[in-house]
This record gives structure tokens, C-alpha cells and sequence, in this order.
């Protein structure tokens, strides 16, 4: 791992806040990052003290003064040489997520994609920040609405996508000529240096200052201090619904803007049409991979019931296939839960699901020996509930499947809304009456609704998100730059007469 820091040309001892390229050097506490694949420490990150918060948001407030001045496709010009870096970086970057977080090296790598991918898709919006042009009901008017930056956009990323969320954020903020202040997760804080030297590097080349893009380092407290700073409009944060719940108070009590993207509880529908075959594949790789640490894993699978039986002996034949080992290993399936924290909250699931009724059809438990060192590997687990179970309607991030059973689609559609999250969902059917009653009004009411796909998976090119306790947050694709800006609407006059409107009189 030393010649992977090395490769990105990290030396991140000690490093925890910076303004861009320039790193702050003040003692304070540390956080250690150890790699839940061997368990080994990789490096001590600093904690951000408030001192020196207060001197990043200071900087990053200077800052936004000149970059919102520049014009919106020069600002796309500088996350396009940012997408390029990354490129360049692809292949250490990707490993250094898959052993600081523990995910895949595909996965590793296909974080990676998506944050070129999203650098790619802010480029050419940042030539079409559109806004409107209405008719006045005034003569010798005209109406019209344009888009302007926000400021300081605050982003609160979560482990288990330790870069891909913040370029989400971070180059749609940039384009729409906001500056970002990043506080990645306190358990994957490597890859947060690592992405603010790719970024920092591209901002000093092209002689832009300190600010554009600021990383700060710390638990809960860092992370409140955003949460109630005003000089923050915008604070995007990814992770828990409790912790949601949390920003979302603090920031609605200062009128400041909140961007949440929380749990999933996601199903996938199998229709008594579907075909098993691809069906499979959806299943067993949204329900494993990442080792169940996705907002949009699959953790519950509702089956018809003529298709119960055969599809549960697939799910025991495939589950006896998947090779759980280092996820550097592209020949493993499964890699480790990030800690071992994280390994006994899988267990008390387990436990209560059992407590509740719930029957294990493919038992579960934490891996022992020379390869499982860390503690932190688990076998993925299947087990037979009911959708009313207190721990089924309970987001659980580990590899656990609860299957069932249904007898109409309307019945599925009730068991699959029948969840506080509403983040992903799908269903696998040939049917096409089906399909669009899933896609309909009375269908699916989640923000993601997907037809012979699985629940994971999402392009950059549409807008992620969900609806109820997912937070209603829109990241990524489609519109959700405006999430970036501040609208406003203009008329204007060009007329030697002033009509009110409405028609009202107002003589003197």
C-alpha cells in the first residue's frame, strides 16, 4: 500500500485539512486508518481542529469572490483537466479504495469511472445552465429566470463510496461556480487526501486560488459545525438516516439548504414472468456486492409464489459459489464489512431475525482464519420473513436477504412500498402490464424504479435519490444542478410607462 501512496504521491501522515494545495500543520488528535481487508494500519490522518475550520471557511469564502466570476464553461474547462487527472490516477486510486474501504477492485475501479464519468457529464452542462424566458401579462415586458451560485457547498460522504459521492457533489458544485468544503468519512480518510491532491494539483496549475476545493477531517463535531455554520447555503450529506435527521434539523433551523441522500431498504419484485435466468444475477450481485454496504443493496426479495420454491434452491446454489477472501483479488466475490463494529450489528440482525420467526435458509457468520485476519469478513446470509418484521424494515449494511412471497403484483407493490426508505426498487418481469403498473402512479414509491435490472447500478446520467426516510435528495445527472444554485427571476421594463400588475391603479 506504501507504493500506491506513493503513486498518487500522498504523503499523508498527519495530513487531515487543507484549502487546496496547502495543507494545515496544527497538532491535534489523529484519526488511524486501518484496512478492514488484513487489518493492518495505513496511516494517521489529523483531525480538523475549529481553528482551523474557521480558516478554511475564510479561505473558501475568498475564493468563491473569484471563481464564481469565471465564466461557467472555463469553469468546466478545469473539471475536465480534473477528469483527466483522474484517469491518469485510475488504477492506484481504484486500489486504494478497494483496501482502505474493502470493496472489490472491480468496484474499487468502477468508483473511479463514475467520478470521471461525472467530470465528463459537468463539462458539456457547463455550457447549458439554462434558464427561462416567460410572457409578461405587462406591455413593454419581459420576463425571465436565470441560475446564479450559491457559494460554499458543504459535502458529508459516507464510507462506503468514499470518492464517487463527492464528485458528485464537487464537480457539479464547480461548474455551477460554487467552492466545496469535503468532509469525507472518518473511516475511509485516505481516500479524501488522495482526491484533494488529484484536484488541488489542477486548481494550483491553472494559477486559481486557495478554497476551490477545502477537505476537513473529524467525527460527528466537524460535520455539526457545518451543519450550523450560515456561511454554508448548502450542506450535502450521504449516510444514515439518523445522522440525516440530525443535519437536516441543524441546517432547517438556520434556513440554510439541505441535500440528504440516507438509507435504502430496497426489493426487487420476481413476477411468476420473469426470466429466472437474468434474474439471478441481479439478485445475488445486489444482495453481495460491496458485501451489502450499498444504499442500494438489495435486502429484500419478493417472490411469486409459483416461482418460490424453484427460485430458493437457485439462491442456495448460488449463494454455495461466492468465494469470500481480499478484494484485491478479483477471483473473490465478496469482500470484508469495513469494521468490526459493523461485523456485530450484522450479527445482532441475524439474531433477531431468528428471535422474530424468521428462518435461515443460508446461514450467515463471521469467517475465522489466516486469510480473515481482520475480523471484518462475513458470510452472506439468506433468510426467510415476513415483511413486518421490525429488523426487515430496519436498513441493516451487511450481505442479509429476507425473501417472501406474494400472490398479486399489487400485493408486491404494497410489500415493496411497505418500508419507511424509498431509495431503489425493481422488478423482473416480462410482463409488460406489469411493468408499467410498477412504473405508475400507484406503483413503486421510491426515487429509483427499475424493470429487469437490479436495485444497484445507477448511471451518472440520471438524477439519484429517493423519497421518505432516503431524504428526497437528488445527486448526479439530470437536473440536479440546480441543487448548486440559486434561482432567480428578473423583469424587465423597456417601455416609458409603469403597469402594475394585476392590473392594479396607483396614480399620483
Amino acid at each position: 500500500m506504501k507504493n500506491i501512496l506513493k503513486q498518487l504521491r500522498i504523503q499523508a501522515e498527519n495530513k487531515g485539512t487543507s484549502t487546496g494545495s496547502r495543507w494545515m500543520k496544527s497538532k491535534s488528535e489523529t484519526i488511524s486508518s486501518s484496512s478492514p481487508v488484513d487489518g493492518k494500519h495505513i496511516a494517521s490522518v489529523s483531525v480538523t481542529t475549529a481553528k482551523d475550520y474557521s480558516e478554511v471557511v475564510a479561505t473558501a469564502t475568498k475564493a468563491f469572490e473569484v471563481w464564481r466570476n469565471i465564466p461557467a464553461p472555463k469553469r468546466g474547462e478545469i473539471v475536465r483537466q480534473i477528469g483527466d487527472e483522474l484517469r491518469k490516477y485510475k488504477a492506484p486510486l481504484g486500489k486504494l479504495v478497494s483496501y482502505e474501504m474493502g470493496k472489490s477492485l472491480q468496484e474499487g475501479l468502477g468508483e473511479v469511472q463514475e467520478m470521471i464519468d461525472i467530470c465528463d457529464f459537468a463539462v458539456g452542462l457547463s455550457r447549458q445552465l439554462h434558464g427561462l424566458t416567460m410572457h409578461s401579462e405587462r406591455p413593454n415586458h419581459r420576463m425571465y429566470e436565470q441560475w446564479h451560485p450559491m457559494g460554499i457547498v458543504g459535502i458529508i460522504s459516507a464510507f462506503n463510496f468514499p470518492v464517487a459521492v463527492w464528485s458528485w457533489n464537487a464537480a457539479l458544485a464547480w461548474i455551477c461556480g460554487d467552492v466545496c468544503i469535503w468532509k469525507p468519512s472518518e473511516k475511509t480518510p485516505l481516500c479524501g487526501i488522495a482526491c484533494q491532491q488529484i484536484a488541488a494539483e489542477v486548481f494550483k496549475r491553472n494559477q486559481l486560488p486557495e478554497g476551490i476545493s477545502c477537505l476537513v477531517n473529524g467525527d460527528y463535531q466537524v460535520g455539526e459545525w457545518m451543519a450550523k455554520d450560515t456561511r454554508i447555503p448548502l450542506l450535502s450529506a450521504t449516510g444514515s438516516t439518523r445522522m440525516g435527521k440530525l443535519v437536516a434539523q441543524n441546517v432547517a433551523a438556520r434556513l440554510g439548504r439541505s441535500l440528504l441522500e440516507l438509507g435504502g431498504n430496497n426489493a426487487i419484485i420476481l413476477s411468476k414472468d420473469a426470466d429466472i435466468d437474468m434474474a439471478m444475477v441481479a439478485i445475488v450481485f445486489g444482495a453481495v456486492g460491496t458485501a451489502g454496504q450499498r444504499c442500494t443493496t438489495t435486502r429484500r426479495l419478493i417472490i411469486h409464489e409459483s416461482k418460490y420454491e424453484e427460485v430458493k434452491k437457485r439462491l442456495v446454489k448460488a449463494y454455495g459459489q461466492l468465494k469470500i477472501g481480499n478484494p484485491l483479488n478479483e477471483k473473490n466475490h465478496v469482500g470484508p464489512l469495513i469494521d468490526t463494529q459493523a461485523v456485530k450489528m450484522y450479527e445482532a440482525a441475524i439474531a433477531s431475525a431468528k428471535s422474530e420467526g424468521g428462518k435461515v435458509l443460508v446461514a450467515g457468520g463471521v469467517l475465522k482464519g489466516k486469510e480473515y485476519a481482520s475480523g471484518c469478513y462475513v458470510r452472506p446470509c439468506i433468510i426467510e420473513a415476513s415483511n413486518d418484521m421490525s429488523i426487515v424494515q430496519h436498513e441493516t449494511f451487511a450481505p442479509i436477504l429476507y425473501i417472501m412471497k406474494y400472490k398479486t403484483i399489487e400485493e408486491a407493490i404494497a410489500l415493496q412500498n411497505g418500508v419507511v426508505q424509498g431509495l431503489s426498487s425493481a422488478i423482473m418481469t416480462n410482463n409488460l402490464r406489469e411493468a408499467e403498473a410498477f412504473l405508475s402512479v400507484n406503483g413503486s414509491d421510491c426515487g429509483i424504479a427499475n424493470v429487469n435490472i437490479g436495485t444497484s447500478g445507477a448511471e451518472i446520467g440520471g438524477a439519484f435519490g429517493g423519497e421518505k426516510e432516503t431524504g428526497g435528495g437528488r445527486e448526479s445527472g439530470s437536473d440536479a444542478w440546480k441543487n448548486y444554485m440559486r434561482r432567480q427571476t428578473n423583469t424587465i421594463n423597456y417601455g416609458n410607462k409603469l403597469p402594475l400588475a394585476q392590473g392594479i391603479r396607483f396614480e399620483l
